[in-house]
């Protein structure tokens, strides 16, 4: 999972845009929203047609995630910007509605409120812009910068625990797993940066693509430490996990 949202976070607007990367050391095109990867030469078959790899992982996209426009709109507000009402907006923009049709889908107000809204969100994207390349331009003149290990974008919250530097995470992970990151974990800290320094690291134990029981999922992190129960709550209260309100299944968020 965290190979997933290291190469969304690292891609380029457009990559975004097409909702996947192209690899060339592996010669992979890779679905930006769950991480498949599909060979470049390789034949994809769907309904009895077949198709080379960059034209599949395109079906692929449109097939299991509907489009890259639901779901980068329907992620959670502290990554998009988006407050739930210009979400709304840029939907029925997307779709092509008029400032006179939207009027009537909001049952009230006016299409001067709406262009003003449009007006809004232009000036939204004109801004961003602007801080891109200022970070661009601050990035180029700094010798090393710091990297920070990329955020999971399902997380609940957003805040200071999630500045963690490589070098940071690699500290803490070399201090609570000391028989190696294949091992067990001494302890569970109390510290929340290295809450999600921990869960993220043992959610790579779980297949993304895979469902769970309760059973199994107890199993895997039973090998990771004793109070297995509070490692469950912690990564889906984090954002890492989700499962279905009886507890009978349990997946991996991405």
């Amino acid at each position: 999972m965290s190979d997933v949202s290291e190469l969304f976070w690292n891609a380029s607007v457009e990559e975004i845009k097409q909702g996947y990367v192209y690899e060339e050391a592996t010669e992979e095109y890779i679905c930006l929203i769950c991480g498949r990867r599909f060979m470049d030469g390789v034949v994809y078959r769907k309904d009895d047609v077949f198709y080379e790899a960059k034209r599949f992982i395109h079906i692929h996209i449109a097939h299991e995630h509907s489009s890259m426009f639901d779901y980068l709109l329907d992620l959670d507000k502290k990554l998009t910007g988006l407050t739930d009402l210009q979400k709304s907006l840029v939907n029925y923009f997307h779709k092509g509605y008029s400032d006179s049709e939207i009027v009537k889908k909001f049952d009230g107000g006016s299409t001067s409120t709406i262009r003003n809204h449009r007006f809004t969100l232009r000036e939204k994207a004109k801004q961003a812009k602007i801080y891109l390349a200022i970070m661009e331009l601050v990035e180029q003149k700094t010798a090393a910068p710091q990297k920070f290990i990329p955020i999971h974008r399902t997380a609940t919250m957003l805040d200071e625990r999630y500045a963690i530097t490589e070098q940071e995470n690699e500290e803490i992970l070399d201090a609570y797993f000391k028989d190696g990151l294949d091992g067990p974990l001494a302890e569970f800290p109390k510290k929340e940066k290295r809450k999600v320094a921990i869960l993220k690291h043992i959610i790579k134990r779980f297949d993304y693509q895979k469902t769970y029981t309760e059973k199994e999922v107890n199993k895997i992190l039973r090998e990771v430490y004793d109070d297995y129960v509070t490692l469950r709550r912690y990564l889906i209260e984090y954002g890492f996990m989700d499962r279905k309100a009886d507890g009978s299944s349990y997946w991996v968020k991405f």
